[in-house]
């Protein structure tokens, strides 16, 4: 366990980049601790950032990158979601890169946006990859190639949400089935409470 656990770094302190071997860094290297293979989806979005130099801006088709973080409490041994006011669904916080090629950057200032916690710190490399459409009210529909990272809240954090949702609820894992979270979110939520008991074990 302590062998698998120094896979992992904790950082509490990111900056943003526009190198795009970054981002690419941040895929090759992303791990999922469980069933989860990531390799398709990882070379799906290698072979994007390839061909599309602008891939880390919004406006870019067919999709762009995008950050998630999956916060969790080690000590309330529990997950923060957000229930998104624009999708009416429960999901992990995050949002687009927009030119930050930084993607565990990207993770934790959405985090840190929407959740108001302060000492908020990400864990690299990312415990997951996702590649979802997304059919937004005034855009096209397009692709989200989402980066996942772990993100660790201090102790007894106090949650603050934004516009972007309507609340945020702190959730144990036994307890996610409740939230009709989809497959590929339970798949990333299985990986990072793993690194997260990993990390507090080590």
């Amino acid at each position: 366990m302590w062998q698998r656990a120094r896979m992992f770094e904790i950082v509490a302190v990111t900056k943003p980049s526009s190198d795009v071997a970054d981002a690419v860094a941040h895929l090759k290297a992303a791990t999922a601790i469980g069933a989860a293979d990531l390799s398709v989806d990882r070379q799906r979005v290698l072979d994007l950032i390839a061909s599309h130099p602008y891939i880390g801006m919004r406006t870019c088709r067919p999709g762009h990158l995008t950050g998630s973080a999956f916060v969790v409490d080690p000590e309330r041994q529990a997950c923060l979601l957000m229930f998104h006011t624009k999708l009416q669904r429960w999901l992990q916080p995050g949002g687009h890169a927009d030119g930050d090629m930084n993607l565990a950057n990207v993770a934790l200032r959405e985090a840190q946006e929407e959740t108001g916690i302060d000492g908020l710190r990400v864990v690299v490399p990312a415990v997951d990859i996702d590649i979802h459409s997304v059919d937004p009210p005034t855009e096209d529909a397009h692709l989200h190639l989402d980066v996942r990272f772990l993100v660790l809240a201090p102790a007894g954090a106090n949650e603050i949400g934004n516009h972007e949702s309507e609340a945020l609820r702190w959730v144990r894992e036994g307890e996610l089935a409740e939230f009709d979270l989809d497959e590929n979110t339970l798949r990333m939520a299985t990986s990072a409470f793993a690194v997260a008991r990993m990390i507090g074990d080590a």
